[in-house]
């Protein structure tokens, strides 16, 4: 692992005991000693802490900027209230995600998170709009997830309990300005934390010394954001994907349809638009695999157990809060509708699979 980065806590995490692979150029924990699935479970009953700082963080400034970055996202960013962020994607011209993202109102500027793999790229096509482009250095981000992830944070900062689901906020903890944001990836409650690499291990250890609130890796990051239906780039949605396609289409506001006041203007409008008025052929769905074997990426699916391949799946393992197989995929539309029986080929053997409802388990938002 040689040639990879290291994140700025990475002397914490082998303390720690993690266990160090590679991910998107960085030597990244993937697990501790606990163990993916206890990580998992403590996460869904307490609080984990997961280190993300791989991934990449975009000031855009000027009184411009959320109309220059309507330009490149179909979603509403001129709408998006101070203090408030929503979830988005940079789309292509046959109407492809190129990457997803967060993009945050700050006030005097917008801050964006984009994927660790894409970060470059991203930064490059939001350099075009000519807005003096910041990629932020010398912060970490944190992400504390889970039902006590309120009460671990609030014991640091109290203000953080008066925020709600996708607020953002600049709050003082242990005297470092933080940039925090009540979100994650993870489907549970919980709060992403920029802080000042200076400050950073000493907020983790301090959260760390909550006894409710445990290391995580990405082995459980994975399979929790994949019972919550998340999309992982690269994956469940790329350049190939649109988002209608991908059930994203929540996160195109009316704005920015067919009738809307800023319609259209961004990549891809066609494709986008046009599948938004008429559907698209094929869908993401949820699929719960009979048995106990995992699906994983890349096992075809078929309507018949002796039938030709329609779909695929794109994320697929155990999942420990429903004690059984989960997976993601794409099948044509007319094998989209919930209870839709299909079948996964997995070492030459076609198994039953069942087309189920999205998210695994019920997101714990704070709304």
């Amino acid at each position: 692992m040689t040639d990879l980065r290291r994140i700025f806590l990475h002397d914490l995490h082998v303390e720690l005991g993690a266990k160090m692979v590679p991910f998107a150029g960085y030597e990244m924990p993937v697990q501790y000693p606990m163990g993916v699935m206890k990580e998992h479970l403590h996460t869904r009953s307490k609080a984990g802490l997961f280190d993300v700082s791989h991934m990449g963080q975009v000031i855009l400034r000027g009184p411009e900027a959320a109309a220059e970055l309507e330009r490149l996202v179909p979603v509403d960013v001129i709408g998006l209230p101070e203090g408030r962020q929503r979830y988005g994607f940079f789309t292509n011209k046959a109407g492809g995600i190129e990457d997803d993202m967060m993009i945050a109102n700050r006030g005097d500027h917008l801050f964006v998170v984009v994927n660790a793999a894409c970060k470059e790229a991203d930064f490059e096509r939001l350099s075009t709009l000519g807005l003096g482009a910041e990629m932020v250095e010398g912060r970490c981000l944190l992400a504390l997830q889970g039902p006590g992830a309120e009460a671990a944070l609030a014991r640091l900062a109290s203000e953080v309990a008066d925020m709600a689901f996708m607020d953002v906020a600049t709050v003082s903890i242990m005297g470092a300005e933080c940039w925090v944001s009540r979100s994650g990836y993870t489907g549970e409650d919980g709060f992403e934390i920029s802080v000042p690499d200076a400050q950073a291990r000493g907020l983790a250890e301090a959260l760390l010394a909550d006894e409710t609130v445990e290391p995580i890796g990405l082995g459980a990051r994975d399979s929790l954001r994949l019972e919550g239906g998340l999309c992982l780039y690269g994956h469940d949605i790329d350049t190939e994907t649109t988002p209608v396609e991908a059930g994203l289409q929540w996160a195109i506001q009316k704005v920015r349809r067919v009738g809307g006041t800023r319609a259209g203007g961004f990549p891809g409008e066609e494709a986008i638009l046009g599948q938004l008025e008429s559907g698209a052929a094929r869908k993401r769905v949820g699929l719960r695999p009979e048995g106990r074997a995992p699906m994983r990426e890349g096992v075809t699916l078929h309507a018949t157990e002796d039938g030709p391949a329609i779909g695929q799946v794109t994320s697929g393992g155990f999942g420990p809060s429903v004690n059984g197989p989960v997976a993601m995929g794409y099948v044509p539309s007319e094998f989209a509708s919930v209870g839709t029986k299909v079948f996964g080929e997995v070492r030459g053997k076609r198994m039953p699979v069942e087309v189920v409802k999205l998210p695994f388990v019920p997101a714990g938002f704070k709304r």
